[in-house]
């Protein structure tokens, strides 16, 4: 069974948030990548692994070194996402913020 990846899982672990900044800065091999974390080459492979299932890295070969490329454009599901939960949000809170202003007003009037 095929387990489908989605941008939100691979930015739901921190090693792989780390990686995704790492390369967005400049394309790295995986090895390099390896060396900046205190975890097994293969596990760094696997983090890679779902990054690029995801659509977040893309893979190049350079002679014998694999380079990991951040294609970021992925990110706007997640960028949509969280525009779409702050402004429900904002527009929940502005709801209770007049609604206690008018609790407060009423008290008043009713002194």
């Amino acid at each position: 069974m095929e387990v489908r990846r989605d941008v939100f899982q691979a930015i739901a672990d921190p090693t792989r948030r780390q990686i995704i900044a790492m390369v967005a800065r400049q394309p790295l091999h995986v090895n390099a990548i390896a060396e900046s974390f205190n975890v097994s080459r293969q596990a760094v492979s696997l983090h890679v692994k779902i990054l690029t299932e995801c659509g977040l890295v893309v893979i190049k070969k350079q002679g014998r070194e694999r380079y990991c490329e951040a294609r970021l454009e992925q990110l706007e599901e997640v960028t949509t996402w969280v525009d779409h939960c702050r402004q429900f949000w904002a527009t929940q809170f502005k709801a209770l913020d007049n609604y206690l202003q008018q609790v407060q007003t009423d008290k008043k009037t009713k002194r």
